[in-house]
């Protein structure tokens, strides 16, 4: 998959969630921050990355780098996913289903955050095992990996989308050549 170039899109940066670290040395306690930011355009470009620095300006720059680093694109149709996605990383399952026009993000935390960057306007969300946020964030990100389109579909089948919608040409032939039984 070809890489996303991020100058070409207008990205917005959020700040998921900032841990405080510590370092214990000889001569005392060295602080340090680790930031998950999420990047994205609104319109099916999205990304995460974690950032880590002693101060907090600095993290979150090496985040965004990282986030825009790790861009995807999300399917998105008529506001939502293509289709249902359960996807896993670590201790955290993140299930993604679509949901009708005008249901909203039904999501949480990481999860809802990713969503609304990457533009998805109805979609409802469950995170199931551990809560960690980064976890969450990193199965969203596999789960959007794994969506495709009826489009994809076809072109790993060797059909036209249309073809794929209505089921093979061979059925419909069948049913037109069946009035003369």
């Amino acid at each position: 998959m070809a890489r996303i170039n991020p100058d070409t899109l207008n990205l917005e940066e959020r700040v998921v969630r900032t841990n405080k670290v510590q370092k214990t040395n000889k001569g005392g306690r060295t602080m340090s921050w680790s930031i998950l930011v999420v990047v994205g355009d609104g319109s099916g470009h999205v990304g995460a990355g974690i950032g880590k620095a002693r101060a907090i300006p600095d993290a979150v720059r090496k985040g965004t780098e990282d986030a825009k680093k790790n861009l995807i694109k999300v399917p998105i149709v008529d506001g939502t996913i293509p289709h249902e996605v359960l996807a896993v990383h670590g201790a955290s399952q993140v299930l993604l289903k679509p949901a009708a026009a005008g249901t909203g993000v039904v999501a949480g935390g990481a999860v809802r955050v990713l969503l609304e960057a990457a533009g998805v306007h109805d979609v409802l969300a469950k995170s199931i095992g551990s809560n960690n946020p980064v976890n969450n964030a990193w199965a969203t990100m596999k789960a959007f990996a794994e969506l495709k389109t009826v489009d994809d579909y076809a072109a790993l089948r060797g059909k036209t989308a249309a073809e794929v919608r209505r089921g093979s040409a061979q059925t419909e032939v069948k049913e037109e050549s069946g009035d003369g039984a």
